[in-house]
């Protein structure tokens, strides 16, 4: 696979719950926080979303967006309305999955939103939250935007109605408009920081798809950058410079990341997990386990298996 096909995998996305939003009138809703990611588009209609401590992004019919790192924020049809708390809105609700607010009358505006959660595995999370920004807008112009107009309105009829199988539609369609809005920030955004940003340069990137691809190999930095077309140097100083981690440390700790999760999600020896990643002895492969992680690879094991993500509030 692809680094971020990997990355993703490894971060076991879940707890895509997804809900429909319709507000008229004046309204402005406060959300104290939620788990690692939010994600949505704007259907028709048009808001603010303010993340604490970050400037107000306008959406218009057909944005898409993310919010990451489990900040405040507030969504509002303007920059004066108060807000009210909108998880109780969301408790109050007949229905969750599709909420009505505001009062109509004969001119007023109408928008409608529709979003989900998305929960990662907490132990590998800052793999992908600390390479995103609190919040990410994606343009409808774009053409990964227009790519997500049908799934948009999926999402939305999936909100409207109770089909039969529509939970499992709904976290489905969710983590494809998670994945596909991911996409867009990345061809969109400039300076992207760490592995997420280093995917779109050609030399870097190629590198990361090696190291993913035979992450057991005994690579070196010389073999590394002879793949790619560079001089060991000038690949050593561009992959740290992209990444942030030297290569061969970033190499390590991909392979440890994926261990851990092998540890926690099967009923594996520690030894057998050293073998498949590319350790000679348990003893190399503990030591490598703990300066990456903070504890030995038995304790991490016997932690227990890496718990379902319990549906957070829509919103």
């Amino acid at each position: 696979m692809d680094p971020l096909s990997d990355v993703l995998t490894l971060l076991n996305i879940g707890g895509a719950y997804s809900s429909r939003f319709e507000a008229t009138g004046r309204w402005a809703l406060r959300f104290q926080g939620y788990r690692h990611i939010k994600v949505g588009a704007a259907v028709s209609g048009s808001c603010l979303i303010t993340v604490d401590g970050t400037p107000a992004v306008t959406l218009s019919e057909g944005d898409c967006y993310l919010l990451t790192g489990g900040r405040p924020y507030e969504v509002a049809d303007g920059p004066d309305a108060e807000p009210v708390d909108g998880h109780d809105v969301y408790l109050r609700a007949p229905d969750p999955r599709n909420v009505r607010y505001g009062t109509a009358g004969p001119d007023a505006a109408r928008t409608v939103l529709v979003g989900g959660s998305i929960t990662l595995d907490d132990t590998s999370a800052a793999l992908l939250l600390d390479c995103l920004p609190p919040i990410a807008r994606v343009p409808s112009g774009s053409p990964q935007a227009r790519v997500l107009r049908p799934l948009l309105a999926m999402l939305a009829d999936e909100a409207t109605g109770e089909p039969l199988g529509a939970e499992i539609m709904n976290e489905n369609l969710t983590r494809i408009l998670f994945v596909q809005t991911l996409r867009a920030h990345l061809a969109g955004a400039r300076d992207v920081p760490g592995w997420l940003g280093a995917l779109n340069d050609p030399q870097i990137g190629a590198a990361l798809a090696l190291m993913h691809q035979q992450a057991t190999r005994r690579w070196t930095v010389a073999s590394l950058a002879g793949q790619v077309g560079l001089s060991r140097s000038a690949f050593a100083q561009r992959f740290r410079s992209l990444v942030g981690l030297p290569p061969l440390d970033y190499l390590t700790h991909w392979r440890i990341r994926s261990a851990a999760r092998a540890l926690r999600t099967g009923d594996r020896t520690v030894a057998s997990v050293a073998a498949e990643w590319g350790y000679a002895s348990e003893s190399a492969f503990s030591n490598a386990f703990k300066r990456v992680t903070g504890h030995p690879p038995s304790r991490y094991r016997d932690a227990g298996p890496i718990p379902a993500a319990a549906p957070p509030l829509a919103g």
